[in-house]
């Protein structure tokens, strides 16, 4: 396999597929590095360690060098972060707002939203260059032990698709002041040089977004390319529960003769989900759907990839929580050299996975099916 990420040129856009941490972490800081107006971070999980502390430091940097740096962070998904991780960065002059907090003390705590969690992990430099995926900026993506880096993906792009990622990043930031931080708002008025987010993209390279707008629907189009499927469907997905609708969508892609193949994790970092996940498998299974548990190392990634010709990277799991929820981001690509390219790499974590086969998953203890059964029950809140 080549060894280096490959730019494709996609319209007036060029995209390359970043794989795990080892990949992703060098190509952030260098783009920070270079920064020269603006860089914009909208984070679901930012680390009180190492990966974190590097990363806030460069955006230190930037800020005393005169560059806008505005930073979101969630609120559940940095839960360890000491109150004091970003005074280095405030005090550099950049602003940092956290999404939803959860103290009763906090000026934009709203009891009713703190189950809306931000879950995107969204980097964009001077509206030139994006990024976005399920790469967190924080330890488990760092190669070596003890986690060995999780297997993951993001997607850097250069042209008008990341001033859609910068419009994405401030309509949260916008929505975040009038929450809670009124006193701020001169501060804070949104550039005048933002991109309308169209209703209806018109490019091969385009944003996708979840929450707050019936433009740009994540569900609506993956349920739309499920259904347009011809020849095959590849999905990786770290917490794959669909509901009735995708799963409907993936029986009937098998009926008209795709290959629908699913990439789970073997053991999933949270082992409620990981049970709800096994309750679907023997009705997979024997619906045609081939599944494939990935080995070694924690799977992270939300990769789609249809008939060779559509991709879409991001944040957005296959789970009641995306799917009502959180705020999420993916990037679809139309362009079949690109999909090939992300279906080879699909290919290749399928060589570090265990296929699952119905007639030895039906010889799972019942007591293991009474787990799932009542992990299945929780799923709407995991």
């Amino acid at each position: 396999m080549q060894l280096h990420p490959t730019w494709f040129s996609v319209g007036d856009c060029r995209v390359r597929l970043l794989r795990d941490g080892s990949e992703a972490f060098p190509a952030l800081l260098e783009a920070i590095a270079v920064a020269a107006r603006e860089v914009l971070v909208e984070m679901y999980w930012v680390g009180d360690d190492d990966v974190g502390s590097r990363f806030r430091d460069a955006l230190a940097d930037r800020a005393r060098a005169g560059v806008t740096v505005r930073v979101i962070y969630d609120a559940v998904g940095s839960l360890g972060l000491a109150a004091t991780f970003w005074q280095p960065l405030r005090e550099a002059g950049g602003e940092v707002h956290e999404y939803h907090p959860l103290s009763p003390s906090h000026r934009a705590f709203d009891l009713f939203r703190v189950a809306q969690r931000d879950h995107r992990k969204l980097v964009v430099i001077d509206s030139e260059r994006g990024f976005t995926g399920g790469i967190n900026l924080a330890e488990p993506w760092s190669p070596g032990p003890p986690h060995r880096g999780w297997r993951d993906d993001m997607i850097e792009v250069r042209g008008h698709v990341a001033e859609e990622l910068r419009t994405l990043f401030y309509k949260t930031w916008r929505h975040e002041v009038h929450a809670g931080l009124l006193e701020q708002w001169h501060e804070t008025r949104l550039p005048r040089d933002l991109l309308p987010l169209r209703k209806h993209p018109h490019e091969r390279v385009y944003v996708l977004a979840t929450q707050r707008s019936r433009k740009r629907s994540l569900r609506r189009e993956y349920l739309a390319r499920l259904n347009k499927a011809r020849r095959s469907i590849d999905i990786a997905n770290s917490y794959f529960l669909p509901d009735r609708r995708v799963r409907n969508a993936l029986y009937r892609a098998v009926k008209r003769g795709v290959e629908v193949r699913v990439l789970v994790p073997s053991k999933s970092d949270v082992a409620v989900v990981q049970f709800a996940l096994e309750s679907l498998v023997e009705t997979m299974l024997s619906r045609g759907i081939h599944i494939y548990r990935y080995q070694g190392r924690m799977m992270h990634a939300k990769t789609l990839v249809i008939d060779e010709s559509f991709v879409l990277v991001g944040s957005y799991n296959l789970d009641e929580q995306s799917r009502s929820k959180n705020l999420e981001v993916s990037i679809a690509v139309d362009d079949a050299p690109f999909a090939t390219y992300v279906r080879t790499w699909f290919n290749h974590d399928l060589c570090s996975s265990h296929e699952l086969h119905l007639d030895i998953w039906r010889q799972r203890p019942v007591w293991y099916r009474a787990v799932e059964t009542a992990a299945y029950a929780l799923r709407k809140v995991l």
